[in-house]
């Protein structure tokens, strides 16, 4: 009798974390998201709403413009991974809001291409923390068997981003200017400071809404994983020596080459579309929903899949290449602009399908103690691609056409896969 009535709690415990978990953590992590990639991309709309015509930017100016910031994101990673594994995420993102917000509104005041080669280069340093960051804090509250589907919400901020920014960028400066678009995008990072402050947690130690079994249980959970993952390296390597490591490269730059079609594609697709339908900035807006609509789809099902049937390297390969066939196609079929529009949907379903699974792939090669740090690095030199991406369409836009630049993030997913089918087999187990 006792055991019986001992058993039941335990699986009481069992059954509701999952659940609090997934409605605690996630939404306030996944808000944080959308905000800083609001202010990341909407660049990507005031180009051709009239950024550019104002500034006397060209296509090269307009792609350096764009790309810069992920100059400014390489400074923080590192630092910013570590603080969330040793400190606290939570003070970090406050900050950063802060900053976003002063940083945004200020762009909506610029009068030269410096001035907002300046401010777009900051943005990038505030920004650069994030993504380690939210990432450090998911591991601390979901094991491996969860992650991939926690990652993959979490980086759902960029589709849910998307839908938001589109539609909203279009028509402010439809109605008023792009001026007006980071000012008032700026406004709303200070408007969300106060919700991520009362409902952000770091860490399961951290958070008072949950009893005392069933932090436990989190805890147990975790730590059980981590002996697990002792057993295949040595616990006590620094980050040095995994700088050491080839694997550790072959993540940078598949993630570099990733990047670059990721950022490619989302800071051109505004100008792309307006150059395809011949329409104004209030129907590029509407038309730029879809594919984000798509990145949505197929994040969940990507993740989902990946987490039912435990493989990684398979659903990140699979996804990136159908990228790079989607791209090639809407450029190959742009005489007919509804086709190639489907095909630009195609590549917004495949955007991002392979991120969350992506990420789960480091705390299967990195110990605990220099994850947080294996995740800046592989983010940051990673993330150079987000400067080369932009860049490069804007100078082939500029030395040759749009074709040759679509073309050229096609080539970079290609390379981006190829280096994903070399991982090691340890990715699955």
């Amino acid at each position: 009798m006792d055991t019986l009535s001992s058993a039941a709690p335990v699986q009481h415990v069992q059954a509701s974390i999952p659940a609090r978990r997934w409605l605690r953590i996630i939404p306030p992590i996944l808000m944080a998201c959308i905000i800083s990639y609001m202010d990341r991309v909407n660049i990507g709309f005031a180009m051709p709403g009239g950024m550019s015509a104002e500034l006397g930017m060209n296509s090269s100016m307009a792609g350096l413009a764009g790309g810069i910031f992920f100059i400014g994101y390489l400074f923080l990673q590192i630092p910013a991974g570590r603080l969330a594994v040793h400190g606290s995420g939570k003070k970090f993102i406050a900050g950063s809001l802060v900053a976003w917000a002063v940083l945004s509104v200020l762009t909506g005041f610029v009068r030269t291409d410096t001035q907002l080669l300046i401010l777009r280069f900051l943005l990038g340093v505030s920004e650069g923390g994030m993504l380690p960051v939210v990432l450090t804090m998911v591991s601390n509250w979901f094991p491996d068997k969860e992650r991939g589907r926690a990652n993959a919400l979490v980086i759902l901020f960029v589709p849910v981003a998307g839908i938001i920014t589109a539609p909203l960028s279009g028509f402010l400066i439809a109605a008023l200017s792009w001026r007006y678009l980071f000012i008032i995008e700026g406004v709303l990072s200070l408007v969300f400071l106060l919700a991520w402050w009362n409902l952000a947690s770091d860490r399961p130690a951290d958070a008072k809404w949950i009893s005392e079994a069933e932090r436990e249980h989190i805890l147990r959970e975790l730590r059980a994983e981590q002996e697990r993952v002792s057993q295949t390296r040595v616990k006590s390597a620094s980050l040095s020596q995994v700088l050491r490591d080839g694997v550790m490269w072959r993540l940078i730059g598949l993630n570099f080459f990733y990047q670059m079609g990721i950022y490619g594609y989302t800071l051109w697709l505004p100008t792309i579309l307006k150059n395809l339908m011949h329409g104004g900035m209030g129907k590029v807006g509407m038309l730029a929903v879809l594919p984000y609509v798509g990145t949505m789809i197929g994040m969940l099902a990507v993740s989902n899949l990946s987490d039912r049937l435990g493989r990684r390297k398979v659903f990140v390969v699979g996804p990136i290449l159908a990228f790079a066939l989607c791209m090639f196609c809407s450029v190959r079929f742009q005489s007919s602009p509804w086709v190639s529009y489907c095909f630009l949907i195609g590549s917004g379903v495949f955007l991002q399908a392979a991120a969350g699974v992506f990420w789960t792939i480091p705390p299967k090669l990195f110990s605990a103690e220099v994850a947080g740090g294996a995740r800046g690095v592989i983010n940051a030199l990673g993330n150079l691609g987000g400067f080369c991406g932009p860049y490069l369409v804007g100078v082939l836009i500029q030395k040759y056409d749009a074709s040759i630049g679509v073309y050229s993030l096609a080539a970079a997913l290609v390379l981006a896969g190829a280096i994903a089918i070399t991982l090691p087999r340890k990715c699955d187990l």
